[in-house]
């Protein structure tokens, strides 16, 4: 008997966009995948991967049970086999050598489960280890640091509200084919054209003529790495035009006159020849930032990981602040989760450097070390040396600068644990690998996107198929493990755990006096939590007593878990609102708009010797079917042209003798790629261009398609020793190289 197919709802897990799915299910597989044309978000929206949704859950190359080494290989194994593997491997490191032995690395995926965002903070806490890592310090962390000078809490990231913006400023992204980053908006390219349909302009700075670029007003070619210049310039242009109208922000901000001292040496005629703008487009830009109505300014990847990331993505604020423009619809606006909570407008502010790595000294930031770091704290012995790593979700051994450094480094640890559904570049040196279950098996909820959402919404999603008898929820391996680092045994009660943690977040709500439940007997309250797990239930505990809650009855017609579930295209919860000063967390309450640690680096700034003439410098890409290291063994997303290609100027390309479907030599201080040419007046002089992600014919990768696609590592170019000093984030973009073809018979 055939099962008779029946469509379900559910969000799609693999960007940020939120984008709602229709899926279409016979029995437990994903027949079709379409947008669902009634989320009230996406309304239908849907790009090539999350159509592919279906083919990446029944992926044959992904795990369905544990893998333990035995003899040296990976193979299959029960998952108390595992568990126990796991138990016996951590307990011996941390008993002979101590916690700080273990590293801990979590990958991007990690912030799109509820596992991620519910239980890996009680993970953290049960190793207690100060050796953890993130690929937050390969993306978006500059941006957090910057917002935690300036509002107090790194949370507090201000995005473009393009649904009613008249002038959108776009630095370093290409939403067209990221589908936004910090930024959830399902379908930004049909939201950008919207801005120009209604008369408003959208101008982008990128060194590239990306997808975006080329829908824009205006594109702005620009040196890679060189954004702070051009935005201390257009600041100071503001100044110098008597353009600062900061609005009703004047009471809530603090430091303006610092800013005009700080910026006084970045005259637009000063930086041009830095950032390969001339003076007079930096002009026109800050006047066009400041003379519309309703303007944002926004800068993403091409913007933090360079070596001025912090003090770049400072100024993208600045220059909100300063025009009036943050805090107000149409500009850069706060949003508000359902699972937030407000503020009081003020707290207790935002620091760096509370511990610092062992190796080379660098500052912890919010909780964690530079993963460019993380290979010397595998390498150099002495007390503290990283002698086991637990990986969830993450790459490092592809995604770190110098590459095959931090490769070679993993495979000498003396135990590995790895949470993934995929025998990849990292976890091919793992002693146990811990396979979550594809995403249609389990509950979702975006935990951490609807803090940059530009409308306020939630959706909640059940698991479109029960979970099979021989897979294990990832909420039970996320706990499992921290059982396992807490002393209490591989096959401690981990649904207990689970209701303790619910229980004391009850009790925390519960002793609020300014909660709405104050007093009321805890006992009750979680008694009337809904859910089909603990972790449904701390969802609902969330939702309940978050901004637009029911707080258990006291506020009629508020949100609960069950509200969610009754609507399965999702609960729109209105635009985004003004949230200053609420939302500040600062010691003093106000913006701190010129906070010391970022003024002493802008200081450095005006010492910085300009470029040499034909250097060239590599920048990264992303395309619209490519999403990091873990997309690429879905064959419709690697199908047709090639996508790892290094993209070269045309004019670079005959001065250098390169051909389009040519191979060529790109070498940096650290290591070599070789790869296809492709040649485009798209991109600067001086400019070449490599995607991310790449590079999966290393033995032991399990990823049949990937292999067969499997390009080259940037990240043997990048380099481990450069990062922002602030934030500790790599520089991935802007990396001297040199380039040369590689003749017909070195190819052969």
């Amino acid at each position: 008997m055939i099962d008779e197919s029946r469509v379900v709802y559910t969000t799609c897990p693999l960007c940020e966009a939120t984008c709602g799915l229709e899926l279409t299910m016979r029995g437990d597989q994903v027949e079709k995948v379409r947008g669902d044309d009634a989320d009230v978000f996406s309304r239908g929206f849907i790009c090539p991967k999350g159509a592919s949704l279906g083919q990446l859950d029944a992926d044959p190359d992904r795990l369905r049970s544990p893998r333990v080494r035995r003899d040296g290989k990976l193979v299959p194994a029960t998952w108390a086999e595992a568990f126990s593997a796991a138990h016996t491997g951590l307990t011996r490191v941390i008993e002979a050598h101590g916690r700080d032995a273990v590293a801990l690395y979590l990958g991007n995926p990690t912030v799109h489960t509820l596992a991620g965002g519910l239980y890996v903070g009680t993970l953290r806490k049960a190793l207690g280890s100060r050796n953890v890592y993130t690929a937050s310090t390969l993306d978006q962390m500059p941006k957090h640091v910057a917002c935690g000078y300036l509002f107090g809490s790194v949370l507090a990231i201000p995005v473009p509200d393009i649904d009613r913006t008249d002038f959108l400023l776009i630095l370093g992204a290409d939403p067209h084919s990221s589908n936004g980053s910090l930024w959830t908006a399902p379908d930004l390219p049909g939201r950008l054209r919207a801005v120009r349909a209604r008369g408003g302009r959208v101008v982008v700075v990128d060194p590239r003529r990306s997808r975006t670029a080329k829908a824009a007003d205006r594109h702005v070619p620009i040196r890679p790495g060189t954004d702070v210049f051009l935005l201390l310039g257009m600041v100071h242009e503001l100044f110098s035009a008597d353009l600062v109208t900061p609005g009703g922000l004047a009471e809530h901000v603090n430091g303006v006159d610092d800013v005009r001292a700080l910026v006084a040496p970045f005259a637009p005629e000063s930086v041009a020849p830095r950032c390969g703008v001339d003076a007079a487009t930096i002009r026109e830009l800050a006047h066009e930032l400041a003379a519309a109505p309703r303007a944002a300014a926004y800068g993403r990847i091409g913007t933090t990981t360079v070596e001025y990331g912090t003090v770049t993505s400072w100024l993208v604020d600045v220059l909100n602040v300063l025009t009036g423009n943050l805090d107000r619809a149409g500009g850069a606006m706060f949003p508000m989760p359902a699972n937030g909570h407000r503020g009081r407008g003020n707290g207790p502010g935002f620091q760096i450097g509370r511990w610092r790595s062992r190796v080379r000294d660098l500052p912890e930031v919010a909780g964690e070390f530079p993963a460019v770091t993380l290979a010397d704290e595998i390498e150099t012995a002495g007390e503290g040396q990283v002698r086991a790593l637990i990986t969830f979700a993450g790459n490092p051994a592809s995604s770190v600068p110098n590459a095959d450094r931090l490769d070679r480094a993993i495979s000498t640890l003396d135990f590995m644990v790895s949470v993934d559904p995929y025998v990849n570049e990292t976890t091919r040196h793992a002693d146990v690998i811990l396979p979550p279950p594809p995403h249609s098996q389990q509950a979702h909820f975006d935990l951490s996107f609807y803090y940059f959402a530009v409308r306020n919404v939630a959706n909640f999603s059940s698991p479109a198929t029960p979970l099979p008898a021989e897979m294990r929820d990832e909420c039970e391996i996320v706990l499992r493990l921290a059982a396992i680092v807490a002393g209490l045994g591989a096959e401690a009660g981990v649904d207990a755990l689970a209701e303790d943690e619910l229980r004391q977040a009850v009790q925390r709500v519960n002793a609020d006096t300014a909660s709405p439940v104050f007093g009321r007997d805890p006992e009750v309250l979680r008694s009337e939590l809904t859910g089909d797990s603990a972790a449904e239930r701390q969802l609902d505990l969330r939702l309940r007593t978050g901004p637009y809650g029911d707080w258990f009855g006291e506020v009629p017609q508020g949100l609960s878990l069950a509200v969610l579930r009754a609507n399965p295209h999702g609960v729109d919860l209105g635009p985004l609102q003004p949230r200053i000063p609420e939302v500040l967390r600062t010691r003093s309450g106000l913006i701190e708009l010129c906070p010391e640690p970022i003024a002493e680096e802008v200081r450095r700034l005006s010492q910085v010797p300009l470029p040499r003439d034909h250097e060239f410098v590599v920048v990264g890409r992303r395309h619209l079917r490519s999403n990091n290291s873990w997309m690429h063994n879905v064959p419709t997303l690697v199908k047709g042209k090639p996508l790892c290609t290094v993209v070269v100027n045309s004019t670079d390309a005959r001065r250098l003798g390169l051909v389009s479907g040519g191979l060529a030599r790109v070498t940096s201080r650290v290591g070599q790629v070789e790869l296809t040419v492709e040649v485009t007046e798209d991109i600067a002089p001086g400019v070449v261009s490599i995607p991310h992600g790449w590079g999966h014919d290393l033995p032991g990768v399990e990823l049949t398609v990937a292999r067969e696609h499997a390009g080259v590592n940037t990240n043997r170019l990048t380099d481990d020793l450069r990062l922002d000093p602030l934030s500790g984030t790599a520089v991935l973009n802007g990396v001297p190289v040199d380039i040369e073809p590689v003749s017909t018979s070195e190819g052969t």
